[in-house]
């Protein structure tokens, strides 16, 4: 393959780029998608079994749109892939009610989550602490707390939405390079672009870097900052309820800070139950997490974040995961032209909520690099 020149190049295949080499395959240009692992894989952050994903988005009301089409697009590929990708189960939102919850730079997640739902007419409850608990007597709210339910809510199958976009993407004649990190991106005088990767080299008009934490390989030592690599760790808690089989995926901010916070899903196995908190403390790179879970987090996991907490579980786990988030300042996305190279968009730090809009934005990115009209300003 050395020397082969291809219109546009994605580098990484996890949630965003897997999602954008489907999107531009459907296009009359040669494509193909790298990835220095084999995608799906467990090394980025685009595995775990599942994903939330919700309408009404505390965040920011800019991304309600995105996350809307990206369940279109969930739609359309389960049937192009015949394959079960997003499973609407619902999903509550509560918090202790003693002070505003911060959620990824924004204050007061659970007021901001309703207030979007009712900007953008999308179903939703409220309920007060009697009534949370009378419907999800498994968690053990204080009188003071609150909820957000809404119905469109659930869950996306991370390592499934991968594959079949993937698929999808070589059925429709994009190449992929599995196992193949790319080493350079260089800018020739012709204005092409030459990618270096282990085996080989390709020539291309355009690149789409969404190589998740690994963009710090490939960004000046300045910009390097602007990216934060935090450690994740994933539970799967063994159940003693049989209600966890039809409970809502839910997300629990217990306090001001944004690691006073647990987030959760129903049981998939029937043993089971999927649940996790977030961490912002960083690692200089990717390659140096530790992908080992210990003993004694889990049980710290267990002390602080559940026991007490919420009923129908027992003190083992199953097992443990790591995955990490790549994160911003602002928990923002970043898009943008490479200044050096101004044919590669730099495409990175989902900042731990952007599964959830990654088929819309595979849309959007497609749309971007072809010049063509996009539905979001972002």
């Amino acid at each position: 393959m050395s020397q082969k020149k291809y219109d546009v190049v994605v580098i990484g295949l996890g949630a965003v780029g897997a999602a954008t080499l489907f999107q531009l395959s459907k296009s009359n240009r040669s494509i193909l998608g790298i990835d220095r692992f084999d995608p799906p894989h467990k090394m980025g952050s685009s595995h775990g079994e599942t994903r939330i994903t919700r309408l009404a988005v505390g965040e920011s009301d800019a991304y309600v749109p995105m996350v809307m089409r990206s369940h279109e697009i969930w739609r359309e590929i389960e049937l192009l892939s015949n394959s079960k990708i997003f499973t609407q189960c619902g999903g509550i939102l509560f918090d202790s009610g003693e002070s505003p919850w911060s959620k990824h730079g924004s204050e007061g997640f659970l007021s901001r989550t309703v207030g979007f739902a009712e900007k953008y007419g999308i179903n939703h409850k409220v309920f007060n602490a009697k009534q949370f608990h009378e419907n999800y007597p498994l968690f053990q709210l204080g009188n003071k707390g609150a909820c957000y339910f809404e119905p469109a809510a659930g869950y996306v199958r991370p390592e499934q939405a991968i594959l079949s976009q993937l698929a999808l993407a070589e059925t429709n004649g994009a190449q992929i390079l599995r196992n193949s990190p790319v080493s350079s991106i260089l800018k020739l005088d012709n204005g092409l672009i030459k990618l270096n990767f282990r085996g080989g080299e390709v020539l291309t008009n355009t690149v789409i870097n969404c190589s998740g934490g690994w963009i710090k390989d490939f960004v000046s030592t300045e910009e390097r900052s602007n990216f934060k690599i935090c450690r994740q760790v994933l539970h799967w808690i063994k159940i003693d309820s049989d209600s966890w089989k039809d409970s809502p995926v839910f997300m629990w901010g217990m306090g001001p800070d944004p690691e006073d916070f647990i987030y959760g899903f129903p049981s998939l196995d029937g043993k089971s139950i999927k649940v996790a908190t977030e961490s912002f403390i960083s690692v200089d790179h990717p390659d140096l997490i530790n992908r080992e879970v210990s003993l004694e987090e889990q049980q710290i996991f267990w002390d602080e974040k559940i026991n007490h907490r919420i009923s129908g579980l027992k003190p083992e786990f199953l097992k443990s995961e790591v995955c990490f988030y790549t994160v911003t300042s602002d928990a923002k996305f970043v898009i943008k032209r490479n200044s050096e190279i101004p044919n590669e968009w730099i495409v990175s730090a989902c900042s731990g909520h952007g599964f959830k809009h990654s088929a819309a934005l595979g849309e959007y990115l497609a749309d971007l690099v072809l010049e063509r009209p996009t539905r979001f300003q972002l």
